[in-house]
């Protein structure tokens, strides 16, 4: 148990979601095009090892995409018949992003709107998986009651 309390004193602590898709390579350059996603870290993705395994940043945010491997368990949304996450993507303008992200190819599921203090709209990106994307319109987040 001591061990463990070390290895997390000496890195923070923090949450990076990966998504599993159907063309990695393809993925990767989407969320780049859309989302102005820095590519980090990369695994494969080459003509000789077409799978990929890619750490991106948006701002302060990382998450991962890699190639599907039903093998270990890792499905798409196209194999799973839906995504079972949804993804929130904070940026200045909403409106603007989710734009950038149709024309690279994302359905708009919803337009961004006002609500419960957010400027908040939906996008399926097209691997399957869905992106809200907003930004607080009050102090995030609001005081307790």
């Amino acid at each position: 148990m001591d061990e463990i309390r070390d290895q997390r004193e000496c890195a923070p602590v923090t949450v990076m979601p990966q998504l599993s898709v159907r063309h990695g390579r393809a993925a990767v350059e989407f969320y780049k095009a859309a989302f102005g996603a820095v590519e980090v870290y990369r695994v494969g993705g080459t003509d000789q090892h077409e799978a990929v395994v890619s750490q991106l940043s948006v701002g302060t945010g990382s998450f991962w995409v890699s190639d599907e491997s039903p093998e270990h368990a890792n499905f798409s949304p196209e194999s799973a018949g839906g995504a079972t996450t949804r993804m929130l993507l904070v940026v200045a303008d909403p409106d603007a992003t989710i734009a950038v992200a149709v024309v690279e190819g994302a359905v708009q599921i919803r337009p961004a709107t006002n609500e419960h203090g957010w400027r908040l709209g939906r996008i399926m990106d097209p691997f399957g998986h869905h992106w809200e994307i907003g930004r607080p319109l009050i102090p995030w987040p609001p005081p307790r009651p």
